[in-house]
């Protein structure tokens, strides 16, 4: 018997209230932005069977999205969040000014078919690199590793770290990076100059038991379930290990949307028998490189230096402060410890910022944009659908 994982949806969007109670030709939505800051890239989610509530339709990809001030119908994507060929979710993007609201009309017509310029999120499983999953969007990139390149003869690696490719243009980047093979060298678009080696990289993750580190090898098997133009997001397969005691397994969901720049971490561990666990999620220690946690926004980073001049880079970890349970330092990591239920899922943030991507002149600069996503999510929008 397949068993159906169940899925939180609550990725960056807000509270969606439906209003009305029959289907209607085109309705309202509304959206607040409660904060007195900027949202330039929230993505807002849309469930399904809502939208079937308001409006009358058999495809949700023939949705449309206008924005009201403008005239304009905005970019949509529709997610199966479960793999079973229904779509549960639509999603789009509009820019929220501080404490602004704004309105949307949505209504039915032909097909959108999105261009190749107008995808901004992608990822893959990349064979011909020994078993590599990347994933990427107009601000950043990333990839983790595969079984193929534990025992790949010429730079054999076991590790579930998370490593970064710094990118200076929008355009997405990684397939052409794979073919050239010369993505280590900066030629004016980005490089991989990061190396997570078998640290934590920039965001990967491990169970924490009395006081240890406990991370999987690389991942088994992988699936995508949304590949833009506007998220991608995919699933990721760990084979059971040994977490000091306590034999577990994991299935780990990714998700990263265009204009951001962390990505969303969803892991759901299978010991033996449910039982509560503490899961770390780490930044690699690098001598000189700049550390600070502020608990209390369940925020953690770094900002280093790239060698051969090649300016510095963030690497940032964002976490619900009500379930951390511990900040401590292991096997060349720092390390964010966040309790899971019995049976339940462990949610976090992250991802990195260059100094030469355009983006982030500075430290504070890195330091503002985590402490706004930080914010965002403690505080979503408020969307409301109605007549």
């Amino acid at each position: 018997m397949r068993r159906v994982r169940q899925w939180s949806l609550a990725f960056a969007c807000g509270t969606v209230v439906v209003t009305t109670t029959a289907a209607v030709p085109a309705v309202t939505l509304t959206v607040a932005n409660p904060l007195p800051i900027a949202r330039p890239a929230e993505t807002i989610e849309l469930a399904v069977p809502a939208l079937k509530r308001a409006l009358s339709f058999d495809d949700v990809q023939t949705l449309h999205v206008k924005d009201d001030r403008t005239g304009n119908d905005l970019l949509t994507q529709a997610i199966d969040v479960d793999d079973d060929g229904v779509f549960d979710l639509l999603i789009f993007q509009t820019p929220m000014a501080p404490s602004e609201t704004r309105t949307l009309t949505l209504s039915v017509g032909a097909r959108h078919v999105a261009t190749r310029d107008e995808f901004t999120a992608y990822g893959r499983f990349v064979r011909e690199r020994r078993d590599d999953f990347a994933w990427e969007n107009d601000r950043i990139a990333h990839r983790t590793y595969g079984q193929a390149l534990e025992t790949f003869a010429r730079d054999a690696l076991t590790s579930s770290a998370i490593d970064i490719w710094v990118k200076r243009t929008r355009r997405l980047i990684i397939n052409d990076w794979y073919m050239v093979d010369d993505y280590h060298r900066d030629s004016g678009e980005g490089a991989d100059m990061y190396s997570a080696g078998q640290s934590r990289g920039c965001g990967g993750n491990g169970l924490w038991n009395n006081g240890r580190l406990y991370p999987s090898a690389n991942f088994r098997d992988s699936r995508v379930l949304a590949n833009g133009p506007i998220r991608v997001m995919f699933e990721l397969t760990y084979a059971s290990w040994d977490a000091g005691g306590t034999a577990v397994s994991e299935v780990k969901r990714v998700s990263l949307d265009a204009g951001q720049n962390l990505s969303r971490f969803e892991s759901r561990y299978r010991p033996a028998s449910p039982q509560p666990l503490l899961q770390a999620a780490g930044i690699k220690k690098v001598a000189g490189s700049e550390f600070a946690l502020r608990r209390d926004l369940g925020v953690m980073r770094t900002w280093e230096a790239f060698a051969g001049d090649n300016g510095h880079v963030g690497c940032g970890v964002v976490a619900d402060p009500g379930e951390i349970a511990d900040t401590p330092q292991a096997d060349g990591n720092y390390l964010l410890v966040t309790k899971i239920p019995a049976g339940g899922s462990s949610v976090y943030w992250a991802g990195a910022g260059w100094d030469r991507s355009g983006d982030f002149a500075n430290l504070a600069a890195w330091d503002a944009y985590l402490d706004a996503f930080a914010a965002r999510r403690r505080a979503p929008l408020t969307v409301t659908l109605g007549k």
